[in-house]
């Protein structure tokens, strides 16, 4: 009889020894990657461009300290160095390039709260949100469903990451104006980025710094395009650029 009651017993102890607690990377990283999703959703449902700018600097500063604890965990020194130049470029310099294109591009009907006003929405905001919650929950159990198994992957890290590139997909798409457009399009590399550090935070600094580079870049050409598109429109909306369907 006690060798029946302590069968339970015993196969319970060894369930609960191979349940191992996770990883530092992998707890540090889901916690991050969930802090970037739920920026992304908060970009979705801002009005106020300024608000989407801050929005993007807090998500770009989570990458930043996703850096930082790949880098301690993995044992990488120079992730250091990007985290520092990921902080640089997306936490400080690029916000403060858009602040200055809002500041710059001034009033809109006389009344210069209208230029930091996001442009009209293909969607209600409840469908966009909606919609971006099953655009979402399809990338995660899409990727859970792959089973990519590693000591040194965070599994669920990696299907967030996924899941907020699809938000960004979705970012761009409703919102039909090009400030909102150019930060969907940031954030998406966000999401990349955030990808990148879950499966190869190996990879060459100088690799990385290229990256970089690329969306300096992009900011650029983003913010010449915004000054060309409202000299030219005198509005932030790309909703009138629909009549040039042949």
């Amino acid at each position: 009889m006690s060798g029946i009651v302590a069968a339970p017993v015993l196969a319970s102890t060894v369930l609960a020894s191979t349940v191992a607690a996770p990883s530092a990377l992998a707890g540090g990283a889901s916690v991050v990657a969930v802090g970037v999703l739920l920026a992304e959703f908060g970009m979705l449902r801002q009005a106020l461009l300024r608000d989407q700018v801050r929005l993007y600097a807090v998500q770009s500063a989570l990458l930043s300290v996703l850096c930082i604890v790949v880098a301690a965990t993995r044992h990488l020194p120079d992730v250091y160095a990007l985290a520092a130049l990921s902080f640089a470029l997306k936490v400080v310099i690029v916000p403060v390039v858009l602040r200055r294109m809002l500041r710059g591009i001034g009033a809109i009907g006389g009344d210069p709260r209208w230029s930091d006003i996001a442009g009209s929405h293909a969607l209600s905001v409840a469908s966009a949100v909606l919609i971006a919650i099953a655009v979402a929950a399809l990338g995660f159990f899409t990727v859970a469903a792959l089973g990519l198994r590693s000591p040194v992957l965070p599994a669920t890290a990696l299907s967030i990451s996924v899941a907020v590139i699809l938000v960004a997909f979705v970012l761009m798409i409703v919102r039909r104006d090009v400030i909102s457009q150019a930060i969907g399009f940031l954030s998406l590399e966000n999401g990349v980025s955030l990808t990148a550090l879950v499966v190869a935070a190996g990879l060459p600094l100088i690799l990385e710094i290229a990256f970089l580079f690329d969306l300096l870049v992009v900011a650029v050409v983003f913010g010449l395009l915004i000054r060309v598109h409202h000299g030219r429109a005198d509005s932030l909306s790309t909703a009138e650029l629909t009549s040039l369907k042949g």
